[in-house]
């Protein structure tokens, strides 16, 4: 069923990455999330930017296992590594600035060495016709940033779910390539970058799976995940990447928190069902579902999580359908569907913990 979203304002987000769970581990969670459009980092990013930087500055700044880099060590890897994207990082600098931030919102934004963070996920591709990707997001609904941000940064559109102020956990581009991540499952970190702004690049300035590959094979990331991508002529590709190792693909349609068949990490992927997530995905995907069957598998164990308070719950399922340039988020009782051109809006969700 499609809900008719209740229309708000950007200035209505949320003064800061508020702390959503609830205090009983049953009670619901209600949430608003935000579609916004917006060609190039204007008020509505600046708005995102007010409300979040508080949550975003904390997560930046705290203890991790190396510290933060200077403001010109970062800002000489993202003009590096991402040319391209360096205008639009400027830009948002300048924006962040004109509302008093301080040189950690520069460092922040070139997304350069961030601190570790391990979200869940299930993805999978149908090659077609129609091609579709359809993926879960299992994270802490108070870390969810909650926006689908629909941009046009280097004149080429791109929508999808937004991460870190300008980095996308899943997303699509006018092109019709389609690029989903999950953790990897190999834990640590080294020098590189968030996997989100890595998402962001390659549909910034790739057309293609096999443009892709050849972008990660020179990309600096920083902690391991699984990149599944789908392009319009049906190419699919999962990528597994990470820090100080070169970038390996496979032709797998599906993803979950390990690489290939067998974990790194067993006890995380015991913790998290990453085996057994997998296992259903290739019984799923060898059915040849159609996109509407794949999503409803995503809307049931063992795919979807419950587990909210565990930082493991399906905060959103995306389905992608770039033939039709239609992102839809989906969830037990509601769907909604965002195009590259439509206007901002919101709607009202409740996550149900077990």
């Amino acid at each position: 069923m499609t809900a008719a979203p209740r229309r708000r304002s950007v200035d209505a987000f949320p003064r800061r990455m508020t702390q959503v769970e609830p205090d009983l581990p049953s009670e619901p969670i209600p949430l608003t999330v935000y579609g916004i459009r917006e060609p190039t980092p204007g008020p509505r990013w600046q708005a995102l930017f007010a409300a979040t930087w508080s949550g975003y500055r904390q997560w930046y700044l705290q203890r991790d296992v190396r510290p933060r880099p200077d403001v010109q060590l970062a800002e000489r890897m993202l003009s590096t590594h991402m040319p391209e994207l360096f205008p639009t990082y400027q830009q948002m600098v300048g924006l962040a600035e004109q509302i008093g931030a301080d040189e950690v919102a520069a460092r922040l934004l070139t997304l350069w060495d961030p601190p570790r963070f391990l979200p869940g996920c299930s993805q999978a591709v149908l090659a077609g016709p129609p091609i579709a990707l359809c993926r879960n997001y299992d994270y802490s609904p108070d870390l969810w940033e909650r926006v689908v941000y629909s941009s046009a940064f280097r004149g080429r559109p791109v929508i999808g779910n937004n991460d870190c102020l300008w980095g996308l956990l899943d997303g699509m581009n006018a092109d019709g390539l389609v690029v989903s991540l999950s953790f990897g499952g190999r834990r640590g970190s080294g020098p590189g970058f968030a996997v989100s702004l890595v998402v962001r690049y390659l549909l910034e300035v790739a057309s293609t799976v096999g443009e892709a590959m050849e972008i990660l094979e020179r990309l600096p990331v920083a902690m391991t995940y699984n990149l599944t991508m789908v392009d319009a002529a049906g190419t699919v590709v999962t990528a597994y990447v990470g820090p100080g190792r070169t970038a390996e693909f496979s032709n797998s349609p599906i993803a979950t928190n390990h690489r290939g068949e067998l974990p790194d990490d067993d006890d995380h992927a015991h913790r998290y069902a990453s085996v057994q997530r997998r296992t259903h995905l290739l019984a799923v995907v060898a059915d040849d579902p159609t996109p509407e069957q794949l999503v409803e598998q995503f809307l049931q164990p063992p795919l979807h999580s419950p587990h909210y308070r565990r930082a493991f719950g399906t905060v959103y399922t995306a389905l992608y359908r770039p033939a039709d340039g239609v992102l839809e988020l989906c969830w037990p009782d509601r769907r909604w569907e965002r195009r590259f051109n439509d206007p901002d809006d919101t709607i009202d969700i409740v996550l149900c913990p077990s």
